[in-house]
Parts: structure tokens; sequence; C-alpha cells
């Protein structure tokens, strides 16, 4: 099958591929129009993840759909918290003048919260996938599907270092939807990865500002 041929049988992936690509360069520049973009991209790889037998990310993708809510509001309208270290949680919920949230550090009880909300939802999803459906890589399906749902929590309170957690998710993604011949969600996904690296830049700029 020639690339074009393919390219028009397959429409729907290809502009979730699109608005990822969007979604992320949004997420760099700290653009609130990520969440909408998101929402769209997400609602296309629920489709394209069932028929693909990739039924953990088919459900993480609804996940994102309901945390883009949340982020949408917290980006706009702050967490409610005012002052450093009030936030759920233990993390610094820091807000701009005008009320937005700004990017702040991981805190060590942060950080060992989410560890074990990870170590938890690992071994769940796991023990789901490889009992109760046919996900041809479930061990992996459920690494991705862990670290991403504490990645994109991490992102919707602008914490800075969900960024490292998606360095690792692209590249174990890269890897694993390439077996599965998912070629355009694997450029999506090496577009991801070499954005990650942006976006860890250009946020430690915000920082330190």
């Amino acid at each position: 099958m020639g690339s074009l041929e393919w390219t028009k049988l397959n429409p729907i992936e290809i502009f979730g591929v699109i608005t990822g690509i969007i979604y992320v360069f949004l997420e760099i520049r700290q653009n609130i129009w990520l969440w909408p973009v998101g929402i769209a991209t997400s609602a296309v790889y629920v489709y394209v993840f069932f028929i693909s037998k990739f039924y953990a990310d088919m459900s993480l993708q609804v996940y994102y759909l309901l945390v883009s809510c949340a982020g949408w509001y917290w980006w706009v309208r702050g967490t409610g918290q005012k002052t450093p270290g009030s936030g759920r949680g233990g993390e610094d919920a820091i807000v701009e003048g005008n009320g937005r949230l700004r990017v702040t550090r991981l805190k060590l009880r942060t950080g060992l919260f989410l560890s074990a909300v990870f170590v938890a939802l690992y071994l769940l999803v796991w023990l789901v996938l490889s009992r109760l459906t046919d996900s041809p890589v479930p061990e992996w399906d459920s690494l991705i599907t862990s670290l991403s749902v504490i990645a994109t929590w991490m992102l919707a309170r602008k914490i800075f270092e969900h960024w490292y957690l998606w360095v690792v998710v692209n590249l174990i993604s890269v890897i694993i939807f390439s077996t599965r011949e998912l070629y355009p969600t694997v450029i999506l996904y090496l577009v991801y990865l070499t954005m990650s690296f942006a976006g860890l830049r250009s946020w430690r700029k915000s920082l330190s500002g």
C-alpha cells in the first residue's frame, strides 16, 4: 500500500497527529489553548487506540479529556491557593498577579505521593490488561499509561518535572507503536520526544524568571 493510499484510508489518525503536534507546541509556550486542542486530540485517539487494541491507552485518553477540563480551569483561575506550599499534595500552587498559575518545582512530599500512585496504578493496569484483555504488550502499555497519568496531572498543575516523564513516555511509545505499524503515530511521538527537550528548556527559563 502506497503512502498516498494509506493517508486516504486513515484520515482520523492523520488528524490526531496534526492536533497532537499543535498541542505540544502550545504546551511548550504555556498557551491556554493547549487544553481545547488536547481535548480534540484525545477524542481522536480514543478511536485509534480502540481499533489497535491498546486498551490502556484508550482509557488514558478519556482521563486526558477530564484532566484537560481541570487543567483549563486551573491555568485560567489558579488553584484557589494563593500562598506557596499550600497546594493539594504539598506542591507550591503559586499564582501570578492575574490569578494564573506559574511554573513551580516538584516538592518532595508530592513526589513521594505521586510515586506511590504510579506503582499502584501500574500494577492495577497490568493485572487488568494481562488477565482481561488481548493486549499484545500489557507491561509496556501499563507503563506508558501510568507515567502519562502522573505527567498529565503535573502539567495541569504546571509542575516543571513533568517534562522528564514525557521524555520517558515518548521514547517507549516510539518503540512500541512501531511494532504495531502505527507509523503516523510513531512520527507523532518522535516529534513529541524532540519537543519534550524543548519544553524542558523553555519551562526552565520560566523557573529562573
